[in-house]
Parts: C-alpha cells; structure tokens; sequence
C-alpha cells in the first residue's frame, strides 16, 4: 500500500491505495464519488473525465498515486456556494443528455475546453492559430473524446456554444 494526499472538489484526502489502483477507481470507491463513470476502462469513452489541476484527463487511465498533491476536479466539485456551474446550467437548459451516463464526463470536459480554447490552444480544426473561433467544428474536434451513446449532441453542442459565447 502507498499513502497519497491529494485534493479532491476541495477537501484533502489520505488514502492507502495500492500503486495499480486508477484514479477513477479511488474516487469512486474509496471516497464514494460516483459522478466519473466506468464506461470503457480504456480511455475511449470520456465517461471518467476529471478535471486535474485544471485539466482534464481520463481517470480510467491514470494511476491514484500519480495524482498525489494534485487538485482533483468531478462533477460534484463543479457547483460553486450551491449554484450550478454555467456548463451544468447550459447543458439542463439544452438538453444536452439522454440516459445521463456520459453527463459528468461531457461537462467536465466542457469546461476544461472552454478554458483551453480561451487560452488559445489550437486544435486539429484550428490548426496553429491561435485563438481560432469556436465554430460547431471546433467544438466538436475539442470534445471528440467524449462520446454519447444516446445521440445527445446537439444539446451539448448548443450549451457549450451558449457558454461559450459573450
């Protein structure tokens, strides 16, 4: 066993885990955070997106001890003093989920998008440009790591443009 701190929605955590434990997994069955979902277990599916100081990365593929002293972002974690992230709001008002099974990892990665983008980080779509517009391609090239079995697209294609536009 190996015991790593790490900072989780806020709150820090001492957890014994093994060196092969997923980050996914220690979130969801040591602190019980069942937002991030075992969808694939092989970093297709987007299901277990977290935010990792600010990034988002897919939790099924990351080992717990190597987020130690990281600050860990879920879904849980995104809802601010009891109000609704604006990317939590916008994908309810845009229907932008079905079953809700990908939902949390859809919204992370929004959100982690959105950050990216502003901060001009190009994409297959953009090319070297930086600050490229965020077109319906762009959006959907930056979040094509998030997959929906339901079809929802539309509706997380119009909350992510609702959000992201001034």
């Amino acid at each position: 066993m190996t015991e790593i701190r790490m900072r989780v929605n806020g709150v820090v955590h001492s957890l014994d885990v093994e060196p092969w434990v997923s980050l996914l997994d220690a979130l969801r069955e040591r602190l019980g955070l069942t937002g991030p979902k075992k969808g694939c277990d092989q970093g297709a599916c987007g299901a277990c997106t977290v935010l990792a100081d600010g990034v988002r990365i897919n939790a099924c593929l990351a080992l717990a001890v190597q987020y130690a002293d990281k600050e860990i972002t879920t879904i849980e974690g995104l809802a601010q003093g009891g109000e609704l992230h604006p990317v939590q709001q916008a994908f309810i008002r845009h229907d932008g989920f079905q079953c809700g099974y990908c939902t949390s990892g859809q919204i992370c990665s929004a959100v982690a998008m959105l950050a990216e983008h502003a901060a001009g980080m190009p994409s297959v779509v953009s090319g070297s440009a930086a600050r490229a517009e965020l077109t319906d391609a762009e959006i959907r090239e930056r979040m094509s790591g998030n997959l929906c079995r339901c079809g929802a697209y539309n509706g997380i294609l119009d909350a992510i443009r609702e959000v992201a536009t001034p």
